[in-house]
């Protein structure tokens, strides 16, 4: 089974792929690597082209995972595998593995929570320093859900109003670090930055502001599709839903489980 896998999560997925060696020896697991967009990119791009090389995509990203569905390259999933999943989170061509919050973290000795706005739309105009990573797939996103909400015009205006005093970073972790450090008020990041930071450093000086209602707390999911026949895609599938991964995925990467039976955790600096 070849699995396109999109990368991100620390290393987290791959000890995931790691357990799934070693309890299934024969299991010829072959593994390719990659941005999440740049994949599914090319797993249209194979499909147009006759070839297919993906068995299954697991991808960090909803809006990748959409993209390939759209285009009719996914196989419809089992109804006793997406009925485990939270109300809101059932789809019959893909399997969400694990939610993740946009967040603002804010640095908590150069801003207090009364100077944060509850809406996104008005950093554009606040007079707090912001920090960004415009490049990164979620933070794309999120833009991608406030042209939905607001419109294009709207959307381009903000982005112009951020960036003309956003400091920008690699990637989200980046951010939060930049936040934690003084370097700008606040960010915009997923939430288990913030709590993997405090949950190594309980006395980071960060902690989390969210807006509402709107693209500011966007909740977006990793997900998983299967692109070929047989049970195989299928059973891989059924394993990153279990009670064991589900856990691990919140326990270590703080990530918002998405299977009904398992709970989120929290690092205790966050309670």
């Amino acid at each position: 089974m070849t699995l396109y896998l999109g990368r991100g999560e620390g290393g987290l997925y791959e000890n995931v792929l790691e357990a799934i060696r070693k309890r299934n020896p024969k299991l010829n697991l072959q593994i390719r690597r990659g941005v999440t967009a740049a994949l599914a990119n090319t797993i249209v791009a194979e499909a147009r082209a006759g070839v297919r090389r993906a068995d299954v995509f697991w991808a960090v990203d909803s809006g990748a995972i959409g993209l390939v569905a759209e285009a009719g390259l996914a196989r419809p999933l089992p109804a006793d595998l997406t009925g485990q999943l939270k109300s809101g989170f059932q789809y019959p061509q893909w399997a969400p593995v694990t939610g993740r919050i946009r967040t603002l973290p804010y640095n908590t000795e150069r801003v207090s929570p009364e100077q944060i706005p509850d809406s996104v739309m008005a950093l554009a105009d606040s007079k707090l320093s912001i920090g960004w990573a415009p490049a990164y797939a979620s933070f794309q996103s999120f833009v991608t859900g406030m042209r939905l909400l607001e419109g294009d015009k709207v959307t381009a205006d903000w982005l112009r109003g951020v960036n003309a005093r956003a400091k920008s970073y690699a990637g989200e972790l980046g951010v939060v670090m930049g936040v934690e450090r003084g370097e700008v008020d606040l960010g915009f990041a997923n939430h288990y930055y913030t709590l993997r930071l405090k949950s190594g450093k309980p006395d980071a000086k960060v902690d989390l502001a969210f807006t509402k209602n709107d693209a500011g707390c966007l909740v977006n999911a990793s997900g998983i599709l299967a692109l070929s026949e047989g049970d195989l895609p299928i059973n891989f599938i059924r394993y990153l839903l279990t009670q064991e991964v589900q856990s691990y995925l919140a326990s270590e990467a703080y990530e918002i489980p998405l299977v009904n039976s398992v709970a989120p955790c929290r690092p205790a600096a966050a309670e």
